[in-house]
């Protein structure tokens, strides 16, 4: 039995991809992270140890001081639908199958053992649980977000059966009355397409989004009267014969290519004309069954907020749309809406079933809003290092660094700036999600023609038609972009004020869009004229909002760019040793940890590779 209010829950999600662990202490968010950030493999789906020993370490207890541990899904109901589902298409599914039914029998269906063995020091009276994937979903959009009252639309690949749910939230209950089953899937859609074109499913899907606004939507109408039945509500309807994901390793077949006129793309290989417009048209369908499933919601329940979780809810140009077309007034996306962010949904689900009728300290207020911020803590809720700390990885690597009171470290990281620097910023907790919000992150000078192209190639080492995202001071967001709201987690797409914006030169289609300035901005606008928007206030990012407080006093702009602080491949990075190593092995210009300034040009001329091989340059 579990005690009835528990102090400690851990949440944990893991073995399909992003696992991750977060820990609440008395229903308050402690800590959460992937696992990737840790074992430094990108979207690590292994159980997440070295997250779980992170979130114990940061609350100051043991494994032993755990009052309840939730898992985010419900192992059994899955291994039934894969058994199902391998047995509809038998026999077409046996090369998959062995190796599937093997990882499950040693550790995936008995995962109350596997989490003891993990855990050693966990009581044996402490009870391991487990949610439904969707309700850990819900939970994750619902109960942390600003509101007492509100819709729910979690979207993804699959859970259990559940690919898409829709629902409401009031007060410490959520009930989820409507949702779509396996196969039929708009997050698997969505890969199949990613895949497609040549980009890694689970992973690459952020750059079929980015690649989309290059093409022409030609290929809309095929799609919606070969692949998918979409009717008014959102529900839909894939056509499984352009489809291979149920019965073998790839997520497409020889139908659905010739349908989009070839094979697909190999990873590396060169992006035709038909790729683009193979993106801009899965994109448009995307949104358009997004923005009706959110009419249906809205419909439905009568409400006037919006929550949303599952990997779809990450695709923030539909949730710009979603903002402005579906009816709601406001919308709030978990921040780490994929399967990461199912690890604290599955913890706050538990907690709040244990509460009774009890609300946890959230006053109501008109038309159901609870208050104007969220639980996240700004989404700043992993490690953070000391000076001492940072300091001591610098002098172990060699490093020739300057250190900085406060101050002078805003005005000498301005001044790098202004030279049109790349600037590798690793201040206080890393943030839990896909999204770096100004703790780990590789910052620019937006008006500058080059930043794009240089922080592509030169340090991010991606395609250069990725974009980049302004960070924007929260009071003056409104000023340069049609957005009259907070995005704090970077989950809103929107375009760029009119008067701001710059003629593009006829006849530039393509990847040739890229030579054009669009905007007085044109590091962070891209080809449509739009930019995926961060907003910053002091209450959650104080130290950035001082940064960009200190930049718009010294050059007039309230803007500046941010992108992940990693490299193509690689997960976001952790710790002073992640900074240093990937600092030195890109063009990265300056790096500012902690209270210290490096330069690039003074370190010594040799590589660190990843695992801590120093080799001469």
């Amino acid at each position: 039995m579990v005690k009835a209010r528990p102090r400690y829950i851990l949440g944990i999600s893991a073995y399909y991809h992003d696992a991750a662990a977060a820990l609440l202490c008395e229903g308050r968010i402690v800590a959460a992270a992937q696992e990737e950030r840790f074992s430094r493999k990108k979207n690590d789906p292994d159980f997440p140890r070295g997250a779980i020993a992170y979130c114990l370490r940061e609350a100051g207890i043991g494994e032993a001081d755990l009052d309840l541990v939730v898992f985010y899904d419900k192992p059994v109901l899955k291994f039934a639908r894969l058994l199902e589902t391998y047995l509809a298409v038998a026999p077409g599914g046996w090369r998959t199958f062995p190796a599937v039914l093997s990882s499950w029998l040693s550790e995936k269906l008995d995962l109350r053992r596997t989490i003891r063995r993990a855990l050693p020091g966990l009581r044996e009276e402490t009870p391991i649980w487990f949610t439904g994937h969707h309700q850990a979903h819900a939970a994750s959009a619902f109960y942390p977000s600003p509101f007492r009252e509100a819709a729910i639309l979690t979207v993804d690949g699959v859970g259990e059966w559940a690919t898409t749910t829709l629902g409401i939230g009031r007060g410490r209950s959520i009930e989820l009355w409507e949702e779509l089953r396996f196969p039929h899937s708009l997050g698997l859609l969505y890969s199949a397409f990613t895949a497609y074109c040549g980009f890694r499913i689970n992973s690459g899907e952020y750059k079929l989004m980015g690649l989309a606004p290059y093409g022409q939507p030609r290929y809309v109408d095929v799609i919606l009267r070969e692949l998918v039945d979409v009717r008014p509500d959102g529900s839909f309807w894939l056509n499984l014969e352009y489809f291979d994901f149920l019965r073998g390793t790839t997520m497409t077949n020889e139908r659905f290519h010739r349908l989009f006129g070839g094979p697909p793309r190999m990873p590396e290989g060169p992006i035709e004309p038909r790729h683009m417009d193979v993106a801009r048209s899965v994109q448009v369908v995307t949104e358009e069954v997004m923005l009706r499933l959110a009419r249906r919601v809205r419909e439905r329940t009568g409400q006037r907020c919006l929550c949303m979780a599952g990997g779809v809810a990450l695709n923030c140009v539909a949730n710009g749309r979603i903002l402005r077309e579906s009816g709601f007034d406001r919308l709030w996306v978990q921040p780490a809406a994929g399967d990461a962010g199912g690890a604290l949904g599955a913890a706050l689900q538990a907690w709040h079933e244990c509460q009774g009728d009890r609300w946890l300290d959230r006053e109501a207020g008109a038309g159901g809003d609870a208050g104007e911020t969220d639980a996240m803590e700004g989404a700043l809720l992993g490690p953070a290092f000391t000076d001492e700390e940072i300091e001591a990885v610098l002098r172990a690597h060699g490093a020739v660094y300057r250190r900085y009171d406060r101050e002078t470290l805003l005005d000498v990281t301005v001044d790098h700036l202004r030279r049109e620097r790349v600037v590798g910023w690793f201040q206080g907790r890393m943030e839990f999600g896909p999204r770096a919000l100004g703790n780990r992150s590789i910052l620019g000078d937006p008006r500058s023609p080059r930043m794009q192209s240089v922080m592509n190639l030169k340090v991010k080492f991606r395609e250069s038609f990725r974009p980049f995202a302004p960070a924007v001071r929260r009071q003056r967001v409104s000023e340069f972009f049609q957005l009259d709201c907070e995005s704090p987690y970077m989950l809103l797409v929107a375009p760029i004020r009119p008067e701001w914006r710059r003629p593009v030169p006829e006849g530039l289609t393509g990847l040739d869009l890229l030579k054009a300035e669009r905007s007085v901005l044109p590091a962070v606008t891209h080809v449509d004229g739009s930019a995926r928007i961060q907003t910053v206030d002091p209450e959650r990012f104080p130290l950035f909002d001082a940064l960009l407080e200190r930049w718009e006093r010294a050059t007039g702009c309230p803007v500046l760019v941010n992108t992940s602080f990693n490299v193509r491949g690689e997960p976001i990075v952790c710790t002073p040793d992640d900074a240093y190593r990937c600092f030195v092995n890109t063009e990265m210009d300056t790096l500012v940890i902690g209270s210290f300034v490096l330069e690039r040009s003074e370190q010594p001329k040799r590589r660190v590779e990843r695992r801590g091989t120093l080799v001469p340059d």
